[in-house]
């Protein structure tokens, strides 16, 4: 976020962004686990500072444009009532994001297409979350819809603190060794979250963090193009 700070509005959307993303992942995760049935049904869905928010993934959302909420552990799911419950749990935050950015994306197409057509035809993700010049309504409505789209896409990377790992261990009928030892290094020891910081922060013209997002998001942009 700090490299919008040249454009102050895309700088505060972009916040407001990932607050909103935190908030969508943790009130998709409790409903769906409620749903299935692997959560009491009196948890409640509301954001929890404490439980839902990663210092570290703070730190690279103000430093690298976009970050990821507190890790939800493969323990923490059971896989007791199946496989394809537990990866719903995990599936469920990434998703509502991603659904909510291109909502906004979609809306932003629709009320200004000339705009619209140009730059998401030519923009990449970590073009916007870098801060365009727009007028002011259509900046706040593309950095919002970026930022979620980023969170969720960012978020269904497989590798631990990232929901993806979630979804991936689940989808393997019974996780081997290799699974195990990526827990250990990537969770554990904090690899993971060291590997993302420094994609975050390096190169520091253009981090490694927007060229993954470019890749993973581009087909997201250029559909409402």
């Amino acid at each position: 976020m700090l490299f919008a700070l040249g454009e102050p509005l895309a700088f505060v959307a972009l916040v407001v962004a990932f607050l909103l993303g935190l908030a969508l992942r943790a009130i998709a995760i409790r409903f769906t686990a409620r749903t299935v049935g692997l959560a009491e049904r009196r948890i409640s869905l509301r954001l929890s500072p404490r439980e839902d928010i990663d210092p570290f993934g703070a730190v690279s959302a103000a430093v690298g444009g976009m970050g990821w909420g507190k890790q939800l552990t493969v323990d923490e799911v059971p896989r007791y009532r199946g496989r394809g419950r537990a990866a719903a749990v995990f599936i469920a935050g990434p998703v509502s994001c991603i659904l909510a950015g291109e909502l906004l994306i979609a809306v932003y197409a629709l009320v200004f297409p000339d705009t619209a057509s140009f730059v998401l035809a030519n923009a990449g993700l970590g073009d916007i979350l870098r801060g365009v010049a727009l007028p002011a309504a259509q900046q706040i409505l593309l950095s919002l819809g970026v930022g979620l789209l980023a969170f969720g896409l960012l978020a269904l990377i497989p590798i631990p603190p990232l929901d993806g790992f979630g979804i991936l261990w689940n989808a393997l009928r019974r996780p081997g060794a290799s699974m195990n030892w990526m827990r250990l290094w990537f969770e554990d020891k904090n690899i993971g979250v060291l590997l993302l910081l420094i994609f975050a922060f390096f190169p520091t013209g253009y981090p490694l963090l927007h060229m993954v997002l470019d890749f993973l998001g581009v087909l997201f942009l250029r559909v409402w193009a």
